[in-house]
């Protein structure tokens, strides 16, 4: 199991205040000791994770949590830290110590919580020990549901059955989302990517091509200069070719009438975000003056190269194209910021490291302050001219292109 992506795993988040037997009830959950427990407050420092198997219920990624009453400047960064992680959570496991009492600190946790929208269940820990009278308020307030338990003597297999029975479903979305059938040809330009570890395709690339043939399409797997030679060899031209974002010109010539064309990166962007929002986001290009800062934010956390594209490739792009003098700033794998009107434009790259859920967490705070967000293979597909082309197959991004104001619409 530890094969699996953590993107592709369910995330769930333990969290509650300090003490409270977090990390007792997650390696309860897990089965092993893999978050460090002690009697004292404030042992859980960083987030501890643990992928695994969750019986009848799928991989999972379980993810302890600092205490969210931590004090102190160390305390807040803990703190701060543990609440970025409730973003990425699919579910929340809270846990209150039920000997402790009513602790008006976790109910506005949970109603911070409830506000989020993201599914919440309770644990009323030490059910060993005699419970304060009101202890489980904050649960019946915000109207959550929980069970009692014990590290001490507690079921284990009523906490895994309880936590499992209250993940949220598989999401039915998939990468290409319907657009192949059985018998279709699909061809996939991928060059190779210096990004990429030696001798691996990227996530995307490598998603779609499961998909294609889970779905008995035809996969064929080229790089751009050889795409016109195996296009020459078929008796029928391809029903889709996917494409690099970085070769969509040197491909888009290529392609034969009736072909659709779009990016592994625009793929993504519709998969794990929402593409007519980040069309949407390329309304600001025109706009762009010297001295506007821009986010470029990368999900992953590889080492830069010479030529890398967040860092290297894209700022120079986009100078060119607007000739301005833009500010680049920058952020790294979960790292991202709680608030982004500082920013004029926001570049994200194309989330394969994230889940759906914690990608739309990122576009929920851009669309707080009404900041545009596009992603690398958006961004790159009309810096090079390949607007409308690589969108056509999907309506809902043609709609939001047309609707742009005339200055992006070249």
């Amino acid at each position: 199991m530890q094969t699996i992506a953590q993107s592709e795993r369910k995330v769930i988040v333990f969290a509650g205040l300090r003490n409270a037997g977090k990390s007792s009830v997650m390696n309860a959950v897990a089965g092993q000791e893999a978050s460090i427990v002690s009697p004292f407050a404030g042992t859980t420092t960083d987030p501890v994770r643990k992928a695994m198997e969750l019986a009848s219920y799928g991989p999972v990624l379980l993810t302890d949590t600092a205490g969210l009453d931590d004090e102190g400047a160390v305390g807040n960064l803990r703190v701060s830290t543990a609440q970025r992680m409730l973003l990425q959570a699919d579910l929340i496991v809270y846990i209150i110590d039920g000997s402790a009492g009513y602790q008006e600190t976790d109910s506005a946790n949970l109603k911070l919580i409830k506000q989020s929208n993201t599914p919440c269940i309770g644990i009323l820990n030490k059910a060993d020990l005699p419970f304060a009278p009101k202890s489980a308020a904050p649960f019946i307030e915000h109207q959550i549901s929980y069970i009692s338990y014990s590290s001490i003597n507690g079921d284990k297999n009523g906490l895994v059955h309880f936590i499992g029975a209250n993940l949220p479903a598989e999401s039915s979305e998939t990468l290409l989302g319907g657009m192949l059938h059985r018998g279709d040809i699909v061809i996939m330009v991928v060059p190779i990517d210096l990004g990429a570890p030696k001798g691996r395709l990227i996530k995307p690339q490598v998603y779609a091509i499961r998909e294609s043939l889970d779905g008995d399409a035809i996969v064929i797997v080229c790089k751009d200069k050889e795409l016109r030679s195996v296009i020459s060899r078929l008796n029928e031209p391809p029903k889709l070719i996917i494409t690099d974002s970085q070769a969509v010109m040197r491909v888009l010539p290529d392609v034969p009438k009736g072909t659709q064309l779009t990016t592994f990166s625009i793929l993504s962007a519709r998969f794990k975000g929402d593409l007519a929002v980040m069309v949407d986001g390329l309304k600001v290009i025109p706009e762009l003056e010297d001295g506007d800062t821009i986010l470029i934010a990368e999900a992953c956390t590889h080492h830069e190269g010479a030529d890398d594209i967040g860092r290297v490739k894209i700022p120079r792009w986009l100078a060119n194209f607007t000739k301005k003098d833009l500010k680049f700033e920058f952020s790294r794998g979960n790292d991202f910021p709680d608030t982004v009107s500082q920013y004029k434009l926001i570049i994200h790259c194309g989330a394969c490291m994230l889940t759906q859920k914690a990608m739309h967490n990122r576009l929920r705070i851009t669309a707080l302050t009404g900041t545009p967000l596009v992603n690398y293979g958006v961004l790159i597909s009309y810096l090079q001219g390949a607007m409308p082309s690589v969108i056509e197959p999907f309506p809902e991004a043609i709609l939001a292109w047309n609707e742009l104001p005339e200055a992006a619409v070249y």
